[in-house]
């Protein structure tokens, strides 16, 4: 009897998820391989997992798969890995939306305490044994506006209303939700920008999204407010906000992704005081790679019981 499924599986021999697969359901053939050269003769793939690769490696496997009916991409951001011929096959793209969105909110309220109660001053004074009063501000009756009203979004918009904090979002749809005091369509971005305290980034990048937040936007923003990235580096026009926080035309920032990654040693964002950054890493906390992993495992089981999937992308949408 034929094995009633084979998955691929682009990845890395050393990428660290790959352990989760040593328990696979009964009949599935499991081939791993980081380009489309490892499944040469193979049994062709009816799922391909996508761990690491990009766009044309992921082209160049489908090439040589023509029977595949699923695409998984371990992160919740497809936009190195989807391209919009995709939607064109008879198959179905998913992704593991929600599985991050917890630790990206979390993430986001440490920056936005940071900001608000200037911890960078009172480490900077610990550290100098230096007594000064200052005074920070209060979360509660901030405003947070929140670009990108997804899965993220939306766990940030409920943390931050658990704070006090008013809540503000846009989304394409423009369609209200009960965690937000209101909801703005995607032509009132510079309103967004100028009523809010806090604006966080958690769109997706798509051709609609790269460089929406251009100098024009960040213009708009207040004196005071602070700009949290959590989505996609190329969202931002990285010129237009350096200079901005160099001028301090701005409040601040705290960026978990950037135009180039690794942020490049030279960058002017590394010096700012006005700055918080990591090294898109904000949602790698422990059990990330598990609970990533656990997502697909879920999704397998019910591409092998004919149901549904969870977490559909429109590779046309790039979400």
């Amino acid at each position: 009897m034929p094995l009633p499924c084979t998955l691929w599986v682009l990845a890395r021999p050393d990428d660290p998820g790959l352990p989760s697969l040593r328990d696979l359901p009964p009949g599935v053939a499991l081939v791993v391989g980081e380009d489309a050269s490892a499944f040469a003769g193979q049994t062709p793939a009816d799922a391909v997992l996508v761990c690491a690769g990009g766009r044309e490696r992921l082209r160049a496997t489908l090439a040589v798969a023509p029977g595949a009916r699923w695409v998984h991409i371990r992160s919740a951001g497809v936009d190195g890995s989807v391209y919009p011929e995709l939607a064109e096959r008879p198959l179905v793209v998913t992704n593991a939306r929600g599985v991050f969105s917890r630790s990206l909110a979390e993430f986001v309220l440490a920056a936005v305490f940071h900001f608000a109660k200037d911890l960078r001053r009172l480490m900077r004074n610990q550290d100098r044994r230096v007594w000064e009063a200052h005074t920070p501000r209060l979360v509660g009756g901030q405003t947070m506006g929140i670009v990108g009203y997804g899965d993220i979004g939306r766990a940030t918009a409920q943390m931050a209303r658990a704070l006090g904090m008013r809540v503000v979002a846009l989304r394409r749809s423009g369609t209200a939700d009960p965690s937000t005091d209101e909801m703005f369509p995607p032509s009132r971005l510079h309103d967004l920008m100028a009523a809010s305290d806090f604006v966080v980034l958690a769109t997706p990048l798509t051709d609609e999204t790269r460089g929406l937040v251009d100098g024009k936007a960040i213009a708009a923003m207040k004196r005071t407010a602070v700009l949290v990235n959590v989505g996609r580096g190329p969202v931002v026009q990285e010129a237009a906000l350096v200079a901005a926080l160099q001028a301090g035309a701005i409040g601040g920032a705290a960026l978990d992704v950037f135009e180039t990654e690794p942020l490049p040693a030279a960058s002017p964002l590394w010096s700012l005081d006005n700055v918080l950054l990591s090294p898109h890493s904000a949602d790698h906390t422990p059990g990330w790679l598990e609970n990533a992993m656990t997502c697909f495992l879920a999704n397998l089981r019910r591409f092998l019981a004919g149901e549904p999937l969870e977490n559909p992308v429109d590779p046309r949408r790039g979400y």
